[in-house]
């Protein structure tokens, strides 16, 4: 066990933080935690329809190859290549997405931080883990044993 068995500095609430503040930022946390998924799964929406694609490409030209040409160049005019939704392919959906709110998000929760906190980041899960660890077990300690500021 180490001298100090708590949470480092920058997982400690300053002298005047409420329980409901840390609870909000907690909860501000899951929203932006939930936003950081959303935002993995729009990038799998962009390799996957990018994928496609490039496969429906493969598909035209073996089908052209097989002697479908009219089928062929059917899907190509059609699909190949079409904007996924009105002036757009995945990747402007993406960017999009990532320069509006995603940037505009992420910048709210840190400037609520900053204002409540210090800026310091998962206080309300760093208490939860003082909570729910076994003081003084292996694999329950607070910090790594290397972590300077202990």
């Amino acid at each position: 066990m180490t001298e100090h068995d708590g949470p480092d500095a920058e997982h400690q609430r300053g002298d005047g933080v409420s329980d409901a503040t840390v609870a909000a930022l907690g909860k501000l946390s899951e929203a932006l935690e939930t936003v950081e998924h959303a935002r993995g799964l729009l990038y799998g929406f962009h390799r996957l329809t990018g994928r496609a694609d490039l496969a429906l490409g493969e598909a035209v030209s073996m089908l052209r190859d097989a002697g479908h040409h009219e089928l062929a160049g059917n899907l190509e005019k059609r699909i190949v290549g079409r904007n996924v939704i009105s002036g757009r392919w995945t990747f402007q959906i993406v960017e999009d997405y990532d320069d509006g709110y995603y940037a505009e998000f992420k910048e709210a929760e840190r400037q609520v931080r900053q204002a409540l906190v210090d800026g310091k980041r998962h206080l309300f899960e760093a208490e939860m883990k003082e909570d729910r660890r076994t003081h003084g077990t292996a694999n329950h300690e607070a910090v790594p044993a290397e972590a300077p500021d202990q």
